[in-house]
Order: structure tokens, then C-alpha cells, then sequence
């Protein structure tokens, strides 16, 4: 499968046509942005990191019965996904007190939620994501009832399936961004599952191994993204 065209290039990605056009090859950079872009920076490795960590994890979530856009991994920072129409949300679900969550709500970061909360925001860079609820997006025709009722029931599935399996490698899923997309009708996993959309904390020191590293200074960045893939066993 070979790139064509490069349709988009984001924030973490580029996204070229193939010769099928019902599939797209997504080709994951070393940039890392954080405040909508205001801040911007290199993560090295990252993009290695990135792809073959959302294809494992999105495999895993095939098995569990959540579809997603996954078509192939095709090189160390190329994979091979399903064309997408993007459902304009971006869905957030959140097990403990973290990031903005903490700061809007007065807060303290670290607080275990008595049940996962979940939320929108409008997709949309230049009005810096706005956070919305299920009426806006009915309202402004981002997305059906059905499809809401169908983001959510996925949202929580996939909440569900990676606490246990981040526990399992002695990770705490704090939260995750994901998105979705139409394909051919039906509502699919589409974006990335990584360190970049995720808040992971090491279960015992609460040590933090995803992109707050880079947005608060901490350091260390490359080797907590590493940390992660190394206690994940992906080859």
C-alpha cells in the first residue's frame, strides 16, 4: 500500500490517500503541542511510540467488541485505517481529578471520582474546544441521538477495558480523549489511544508517564512515553 496524496497535516499527524479510497495512511510525527498549540516542542520517539501503541491497544479493543478504524500497521510510525467521516466531538472520560477537570472545579488533582464522568467538546482549534454537552451537539447537527447514545456506550467500554488492563502493568488511567467516526454508517474508534491523549499514573509513586511532562516542565519526557511502551511488551 503506498502514500498518495497528503491530505491533512495536524498537530501529531499526517494523513495521505492510498489507492483504496475507502482507506487512508496515517504517518505519526515527533511534534508535541499542548494549549490548543500555543506551546510546541519535540518529543523524540514519540511517533513510534504513538502508532504501535494505539494499534495494540485498538487491537485489543476489536476483541472486546469496540470497532475501530484500525486497518494495518504497516511501519514503525505508518498505519493503514479506515476513511472516516469524524464525528466533530471530542470525548473525554475521566476516572480521577486531573488537568482541567481540577482547575474548573476547585478540585484537588488526584481525587478518585466517585463513578467515570464523561464529556464533549466541540472540535474545533480556533474556538479552542469548547466544552459542550449531548443538547449542543443535537442542536448544532454534529451528531444523532443515536450516534451520542452509541459514543457514550463505546466511551465507557473502552474506560472499562483499559483500567483492568492498565492495572495489570501497573498503570492508573487517570483520563483519555478519544474520537470517533462514520464509516459507511456506522459509528467506529477512530484518532489514537497513546500518552499524548491519555493521563497515566504509575499506580505506586503516582509518577506521571504521558504528555503532562511536556506541558508542565517535568522532564523526563521521552523516557516516561518509553516507560509506557516498555511495560505494555510491545516488539
Amino acid at each position: 500500500m503506498d502514500k498518495l496524496e497528503q491530505l491533512y497535516e495536524g498537530k501529531a499527524k499526517k494523513v495521505f490517500k492510498t489507492e483504496d479510497p475507502d482507506v487512508l495512511i496515517v504517518d505519526y510525527k515527533d511534534d508535541a503541542t499542548a494549549f490548543n498549540g500555543e506551546k510546541k516542542g519535540t518529543i523524540v520517539g514519540k511517533g513510534v511510540i504513538n502508532n504501535k501503541m494505539s494499534n495494540y491497544v485498538m487491537s485489543l479493543l476489536e476483541k472486546e467488541g469496540v470497532p475501530t478504524h484500525l486497518v494495518k500497521e504497516l511501519s514503525d510510525r505508518e498505519t493503514a485505517v479506515k476513511k472516516v467521516e469524524i464525528v466533530p466531538l471530542e470525548v473525554i472520560v475521566r476516572n480521577v481529578s486531573a488537568g482541567s477537570f481540577a482547575k474548573k472545579l476547585g478540585i484537588e488533582e488526584g481525587r478518585k471520582l466517585l463513578c467515570p464522568t464523561l464529556e464533549f467538546s466541540y472540535k474545533d482549534d480556533a474556538l479552542g474546544d469548547p466544552f459542550i454537552n449531548s443538547y449542543y451537539a443535537l442542536a448544532l447537527g454534529l451528531a444523532t441521538k443515536e450516534e451520542i447514545d452509541l459514543i457514550t456506550k463505546y466511551a465507557f467500554q473502552v474506560n472499562d477495558v483499559l483500567i483492568k488492563y492498565f492495572l495489570g502493568i501497573g498503570i492508573e488511567l487517570i483520563d483519555f480523549k478519544i474520537e470517533f467516526g462514520r464509516y459507511h454508517g456506522q459509528i467506529i474508534l477512530a484518532d489514537e489511544i497513546s500518552p499524548d491523549t491519555c493521563r497515566l499514573w504509575d499506580v505506586t509513586t503516582h509518577e506521571k508517564l504521558d504528555k503532562d511532562r511536556f506541558r508542565r516542565d517535568l522532564g523526563n519526557v521521552e523516557d516516561a512515553y518509553k516507560e509506557v511502551f516498555h511495560r505494555l511488551g510491545i516488539k
